[in-house]
């Protein structure tokens, strides 16, 4: 084991888990290795030009680089500050949420022990404009639209730059299995940068509103917990809160996902 890589890792939090060297994997909070089958990405993206929406500790890019792109780009806004607080958030809390980010050197230290040559830029979502990063040929968004306060706006940025956009995000599973037609979202904001938690269907309204048309609707998938996760301790009552609802089902099943996949209408 490299023992100075093992420390760097562990210097930080992570939240994605990612096999760096030979027993050096990184705790996650998440652990999408498991669902790698489930998720709709080519196996195969060799000559293609990509880009990595969100990126954070680098998992999906560094995946898309060894499916053989022979370009990738991975996006984020490093600078927590300039991340989508709602109004009046508490400072220990961006502190604390922004200390997870870790300045993005969770990026720097996968990419060094990888070799990888992605390239990292600090960029919103919103910013994104086709003569400043050219066009793509699949573009991946994970976990970011619960991030947002205008995820339509965020899609549409995409759509302008992408061919095609595979999305895997979060979403409210009790309003998912309650209106399985009909588009619904949960709203968050509470002092920290969560916002909003379609259903599967909302999720697919969200992508059209932006003006992608899917190529595959949306599906439910639950990305499995890392050894980073940090469970409550459960009790019996944590059955009557959202919250302790959510804790018991992300513990047992995974944190619930839709995923699907769309193309600009042009």
């Amino acid at each position: 084991m490299d023992e100075g890589l093992a420390q760097r890792v562990a210097s930080i939090d992570w939240y994605h888990t990612i096999e760096l060297a030979d027993g050096v994997i990184t705790p996650g909070w998440l652990d999408h290795r498991q669902v790698l089958e489930r998720i709709p990405l080519p196996l195969s993206l060799s000559g293609c030009r990509c880009l990595d929406v969100g990126t954070f500790n680098g998992f999906w890019a560094f995946e898309m680089e060894r499916r053989g792109a022979e370009e990738v780009l991975a996006v984020d806004v490093l600078d927590p500050r300039r991340w989508d607080w709602p109004v009046n958030s508490d400072e220990a809390t961006i502190r604390e949420i922004g200390r997870r980010m870790a300045g993005g050197d969770g990026f720097e230290i996968a990419a060094d022990a990888l070799g990888s040559k992605v390239r990292r830029l600090d960029r919103s979502v919103y910013g994104l404009e086709r003569r400043e990063v050219g066009q793509f040929d699949l573009a991946y968004v994970g976990s970011l639209l619960v991030h947002l306060r205008d995820p339509v706006l965020a899609l549409e940025r995409i759509a302008a730059v992408a061919d095609t956009v595979v999305i895997v995000d979060g979403v409210d599973l009790a309003l998912t299995l309650r209106h399985r037609r009909l588009p619904a979202a949960r709203l968050d904001g509470r002092g920290r940068p969560w916002w909003w938690y379609p259903n599967l269907a909302g999720l697919g309204r969200l992508a059209r509103a932006a003006g992608l048309e899917l190529s595959q609707a949306p599906r439910l998938l639950f990305v499995p917990p890392g050894r980073g996760w940090r469970p409550k301790r459960w009790v019996p009552r944590a059955l009557s809160s959202r919250e302790g609802r959510y804790q018991l089902t992300a513990a047992w099943l995974g944190d619930p996902h839709g995923s699907l996949v769309a193309a600009h209408r042009r």
